[in-house]
C-alpha cells in the first residue's frame, strides 16, 4: 500500500472519483463557469458535498482547437484559486478532497506544489515539458501520465494506429521509461490512456474494451471520459452536458473492471455508480 503520499482513502479497494474544476473561460463543456476564485471555491465545496475524492484544477484547456495560453496566464488563472481551496481544505469539519493540478508545465506545477497540491496530472505524459518529471521526482508526488499525441490543434489529424490498445501501451511504457529515468518512483505512477486525445470513438471503445489489458502492468489507471465527443457519437447527442447516461455506462465498465480513478464533471451520479460497483464486486455467494 502507497502510504508515502497523498491518495483517497480506501486506495486500491475501490474506484476513487476525481472532479473536474475547469478555471478556465474556454473548456469544452463548462469553460467560463468556475474561472473566477470565489466560484471555483463554491464548485469545490460542491464537488466534496458530492463525494469527489480529488478536484482536478486546470487553468489550461486542452480541448480539440484550443489555444496554448502560456505559463504566466495559466498561474495567473490557477494560483488564486488554489491558495483558497486549499486554505478552505485545512478548515474543513470533514475530510476534503485531494488536489489534483492539471499542467504539462514543470514551472506550474513547481508553483502548485508549493502552494499545497497533492498530484500533478500531465496531459502530455511529460512530452511537452520533460522538466515536469524533475519536478515530480523531487516532490514525489503521484503523477498521472496520460497517453497522447500532438497537442490541441494538431492531435486529431494524429489519430492513426495500427491496433490502438497495443500501440497506447507501448507508447505508455516508453512514457514511463522516460519517467523513471527523471528519478520518478514507479509508485508515483497512474496511467491514463487518454480518450479523447488523439483518438476517434472506434479507438475510444476499442480501449474501454480492453482495459485488461492497459491494466496488466500492474500501474493504477485513470479514465476521464467524462461528457466526451466519442459519447456524443455514439448516442447523437451534441450537448457535452446531456451526455450523463453515456458516461454513467462508461463508468460502471470502468469501476467493475478495477480501474483506479475516474475523473468526471457529474460528481453525484458517478460516486453512487462507483459505490454500487464496487458493493457488487464485492458481494459473496450466500
Amino acid at each position: 500500500m502507497r502510504l508515502d503520499f497523498a491518495v483517497p482513502a480506501g486506495w486500491g479497494q475501490r474506484t476513487a472519483v476525481m472532479g473536474v474544476l475547469n478555471l478556465t473561460p474556454d473548456s469544452f463543456s463548462d469553460g467560463g463557469r468556475f474561472n473566477r476564485p470565489e466560484a471555483a471555491l463554491r464548485q469545490a465545496r460542491r464537488l466534496a458535498a458530492q463525494g469527489a475524492d480529488l478536484l482536478d484544477l486546470g487553468a489550461q484547456s486542452t480541448r480539440p482547437g484550443a489555444v496554448d495560453v502560456g505559463e504566466e496566464e495559466e498561474l495567473t488563472r490557477l494560483m488564486p484559486a488554489l491558495r483558497l481551496i486549499r486554505a478552505w481544505r485545512t478548515t474543513a469539519a470533514s475530510p476534503a478532497p485531494l488536489l489534483s493540478i492539471d499542467t504539462f508545465r514543470a514551472p506550474v506545477a513547481a508553483a502548485a506544489l508549493a502552494e499545497g497540491a497533492d498530484w500533478i496530472n500531465d496531459v502530455s505524459g511529460g512530452r511537452q515539458d520533460p522538466a515536469i518529471l524533475k519536478v515530480v521526482a523531487e516532490a514525489g508526488c503521484p503523477y498521472v501520465l496520460m497517453h497522447s499525441r500532438g497537442d490541441s490543434r494538431s492531435m486529431d489529424d494524429l489519430a492513426r494506429y495500427g491496433h490502438v490498445v497495443t500501440e497506447v501501451r507501448e507508447e505508455l511504457l516508453r512514457a514511463t521509461d522516460r519517467a523513471l529515468a527523471a528519478g520518478v518512483r514507479l509508485p508515483q505512477l497512474i496511467w491514463d490512456p487518454g480518450l479523447g486525445f488523439a483518438k476517434t470513438t472506434a479507438h475510444n471503445l476499442s480501449l474501454l474494451h480492453d482495459l485488461p489489458l492497459l491494466m496488466a502492468e500492474g500501474i493504477p489507471l485513470l479514465l476521464g471520459p467524462s461528457r466526451k465527443r466519442f459519447i456524443g457519437a455514439v448516442l447523437e447527442e451534441p450537448r457535452p452536458r446531456a451526455r450523463l447516461w453515456g458516461t454513467a455506462a462508461v463508468a460502471a465498465l470502468a469501476a467493475a473492471a478495477g480501474v483506479a480513478v475516474l475523473r468526471v464533471h457529474d460528481v453525484g451520479p458517478m460516486a453512487q455508480v462507483v459505490r454500487m460497483a464496487a458493493a457488487v464486486r464485492a458481494a459473496e455467494a450466500p
